[in-house]
């Protein structure tokens, strides 16, 4: 039988078990892990030669992972590894001298990485990115200035099979950093200091 009157307190004891049931009903939002579209992705540098011109390169061999919290894009975290022996300015011994121990001495250090230390909001689609730089055995702190331009299904998700159902997130960012703070001094400055790094990616999630 049904009472006719219920007591404040047992409408309070039943409201706070339906709630603390669809707390623990209500998955929480886990992070999220991205891989790169390599064929949509470039990580390129530009710097000053001799001031006639803005001179461009790139690296064509890297990998790495970034997550990404939804609900709280501060946590977000990134983590890329470059072969530094896949540098490319489109001229073959240039290539070549930038292998070498005046530049990227690829022989005695591979790799150049960037890990995530921390992510600041500036705006509804933009942040800085703050992690650290290892390049020639040095380490040092650098600021990314990102701007997320995409985060949804792909647009060719319903024209193209591969990108059927696929979420991606699409991200610009920038930053100019001084080669002599990981010892390449060679030819400063004549050769500019300060080279600006640009990347420009694609990531799918997994």
């Amino acid at each position: 039988m049904t009472p006719k009157h219920f007591s404040l307190k047992s409408l309070l004891s039943t409201a706070l078990v339906a709630s603390a049931a669809l707390l623990v009903a209500a998955p929480a939002k886990a992070v999220e892990t991205y891989a790169f579209d390599k064929a949509h992705t470039n990580i390129l540098f530009a710097i000053n030669h001799l001031g006639l011109s803005e001179f461009y390169g790139q690296f064509q061999d890297f990998d790495g992972t970034v997550t990404f919290d939804p609900a709280d894009p501060t946590k977000s975290a990134m983590d890329v590894t470059i072969q530094a022996t896949s540098v490319d300015t489109d001229v073959a011994a240039l290539d070549e001298h930038l292998r070498n121990e005046d530049f990227f001495n690829v022989a005695q250090f591979p790799e150049i990485t960037f890990k995530t230390t921390e992510i600041r909001r500036t705006g509804e689609t933009t942040g800085e990115i703050v992690g650290e730089l290892t390049m020639l055995g040095v380490t040092k702190p650098v600021t990314l200035d990102a701007t997320m331009n995409f985060n949804g299904t792909h647009p060719l998700s319903g024209v193209l099979p591969y990108y059927k159902d696929a979420h991606y997130l699409a991200v610009s960012a920038e930053t100019v950093v001084k080669r002599s703070d990981f010892g390449m001094t060679y030819l400063v400055p004549n050769v500019g200091d300060e080279v600006k790094i640009i990347i420009e990616t694609e990531l799918r999630r997994q």
